[in-house]
């Protein structure tokens, strides 16, 4: 279903694509980034990413509810993301909910090969911006099957457990899970939002392989799992990785990196981004936006190389923050 070579070409992609949307100082600074080195990650050892993918939470409606306001340019995202080197996109089953997923089919189906969409399943949505858990092993086991149907696939490469039900035992959870992957359902499996003792007690029910925990330069609540994932090379999906909405989105005025993306010619953004790549090969980023223009600035990110005294200047300036 999924051929190296193929995905080789898809993450070539993004060096071409990108090049053209650098502008002014980032031709300057930023180098190509080797190919060889980590600008990928071989996720469950056996599905090369592009580390810097996309998260399609924002092309919902307010409160992440229903379609979004401009259900075409949505689209239009979705599929310039692609055009990018983009070959992993995550989503969930409650994004909108359903809406997320059925967006995603109708942008990209049929699939290039080698892209990889990540899914989750175990939030329930009785309305805009409200989020209950539901991990009972029968509802998981229907979560997976509707996901499936929505997004037209046959094997969903990664499914996620969005978040422990804290009324019901993680192994009964992902029992259910687990007999999905045994049918074919699932390839891999991951966790969202969880510690290091829960992910080693899911690792007594199956194999995990990613962990989906909020984390960017200015939030590192979640660094012990970070370094967890590192060394039992697992990949980490830092959610927010730019910050998120609101007051602590990255992007607001007055931010502490503003001095050092001033320097650099480039947005604070793309210096956080950076930034997240730098610090850990098993970190994949899945920056989010309903914005072409910044969904473009996003991924130029990618080719931003920051020296060891530039990136301890940035870390130091967060942390200061």
């Amino acid at each position: 279903m999924h051929d190296d070579v193929t995905r080789r070409t898809f993450l070539t992609a993004l060096s071409a694509s990108a090049a053209g949307v650098l502008t002014g100082g980032l031709q300057r600074i930023f180098a190509a980034v080797p190919e060889a080195r980590d600008s990928t990650f071989e996720l469950g050892g056996d599905l090369l990413v592009n580390r810097l993918g996309f998260g399609a939470m924002r092309l919902t409606g307010e409160g992440i509810w229903g379609w979004p306001p401009d259900r075409e340019n949505a689209k239009k995202v979705l599929r310039r993301a692609v055009e990018l080197g983009v070959n992993f996109i995550d989503t969930a089953d409650a994004y909108g909910p359903e809406t997320n997923e059925l967006l995603i089919a109708e942008a990209l189906y049929p699939y290039p090969k080698g892209l990889i969409i990540a899914t989750k399943g175990g939030q329930t949505r009785p309305g805009p911006g409200q989020w209950l858990q539901d991990g009972r092993p029968e509802y998981l086991a229907q979560a997976v099957d509707k996901s499936l149907k929505r997004l037209k696939l046959e094997r969903i490469d990664l499914w996620q457990l969005h978040r422990i039900d804290r009324k019901v035992p993680v192994e009964e959870s992902l029992g259910a899970i687990k007999k999905a992957q045994d049918a074919g359902k699932i390839r891999h499996v991951g966790l969202s939002e969880v510690t290091v003792a829960e992910i080693e007690q899911a690792k007594k029910v199956m194999p995990i392989v990613s962990i989906q925990n909020r984390y960017n330069i200015t939030d590192r609540e979640s660094e012990t799992a970070l370094n967890y994932c590192e060394k039992e090379k697992m990949g980490f999906i830092p959610w927010a990785p730019i910050g998120g909405g609101g007051s602590r989105s990255l992007s607001k005025a007055g931010n502490a990196l503003e001095a050092e993306a001033k320097r650099h010619n480039v947005s604070v953004v793309q210096l956080a981004l950076a930034w997240l790549l730098q610090k850990s090969p098993v970190m994949l980023p899945i920056p989010g936006t309903s914005s072409l223009a910044h969904l473009e600035e996003n991924m130029a990110a990618a080719k931003l190389q920051l020296s060891a005294e530039e990136w301890k200047r940035i870390e130091d300036s967060a942390r200061g923050s």
